[in-house]
């Protein structure tokens, strides 16, 4: 079986994760599981933000290719990274156990957003993010700060930003936690639709890889990805709309917080939606309706 990933350490220690997940459940692919680095034009283009060159799907299009020509058989994805759609011939296999969805805070000037100094720069490549700390506080400056994980902690050590944003999930998985790192809550910063989730795709018609796959599927991580990606569907987001959701279980419950944002932070609309969990789609789409309705035409039109 060949894993198709890019090549990134944090990539990489997700499909590295996938192998080691795979050959526990089938000890007789040990050894036959090789992981192949695909480059996508997300890594390629490293100067410009994500909305201007195009969006999310720049990080998966190589690689959606490779498994369509038969070149991998399976591939790795952190899911907040996935397009709504997937291309025709293409299906999420499985989900991963959930890690931490919160975004960690990384800064020697401050242990808050509250903390930080009058009109420090923020480098941060997501307008989600951006938003959020513009809406907080508008006195602070928010600069476009694209890399990997490695790369961003050693530009802010390199003093090119006061401060950055990281996903707790990913310097987990890592293992890297810098000692000034700062969990903050999602009532303070709410994630990205479907953050700190792992995501498997294959070919739809590759009964092999889905029965294979179906054994690493994570039954309450599906669910709340099902539930965000269909808030994320009616909202048309991409790398070029703030918009963050998070839906979290309670038993048989769901319950899913929405937000969209102008990208100044100067206006912004939520909603909270629940539900028994086997309607976790038709949830996630009334919350997105919701906000639409909320927000009126044109409030999400592209950033130029």
């Amino acid at each position: 079986m060949r894993i198709g990933t890019r090549g990134s350490p944090l990539a990489l220690a997700q499909a590295e994760e996938t192998r080691l997940r795979l050959e526990e459940a089938f000890p007789e692919l040990a050894g036959a599981i090789a992981i192949e680095i695909i480059h996508t034009t997300g890594d390629k283009i490293q100067d410009r933000p994500l909305s201007a060159i195009g969006g999310k799907g720049l990080f998966t299009k190589e690689i959606d290719e490779a498994q369509l020509e038969g070149r991998v058989d399976i591939a790795v994805h952190s899911m907040k990274d996935v397009p709504t759609y997937l291309p025709d011939g293409l299906t999420l296999a499985a989900l991963l156990p959930r890690e931490d969805v919160r975004d960690v805070l990384i800064s020697s000037k401050g242990r808050s957003l509250a903390e930080l100094p009058e009109g420090a720069v923020v480098g941060s490549a997501s307008l989600r993010r951006a938003a959020q700390i513009l809406r907080r506080r508008p006195d602070l400056t928010v600069i476009p700060f694209r890399g990997n994980v490695q790369t961003r902690l050693r530009k802010l050590a390199e003093g090119q930003v006061d401060a950055t944003l990281l996903a707790m999930a990913g310097l987990n998985r890592l293992k890297l936690m810098p000692v000034e790192a700062v969990p903050l809550s999602v009532e303070e910063m709410l994630p990205a639709v479907a953050q700190g989730a792992i995501g498997i795709t294959c070919r739809a018609d590759d009964e092999r890889a889905l029965a294979i796959l179906a054994a690493l599927d994570h039954l309450p991580t599906r669910i709340r990805v099902t539930a965000e990606r269909a808030f994320l569907a009616i909202l048309d987001g991409s790398c070029r709309t703030p918009i963050a959701g998070l839906a979290e279980l309670d038993g048989e419950r769901l319950t899913l917080t929405g937000m969209i944002l102008r990208p100044d932070g100067k206006e912004a609309h939520d909603v909270i939606a629940s539900g028994i969990v086997s309607s976790a789609e038709t949830i996630g789409r009334q919350a997105g309706q919701s906000l639409l309705d909320l927000a009126g035409p044109g409030f999400l039109a592209p950033v130029s």
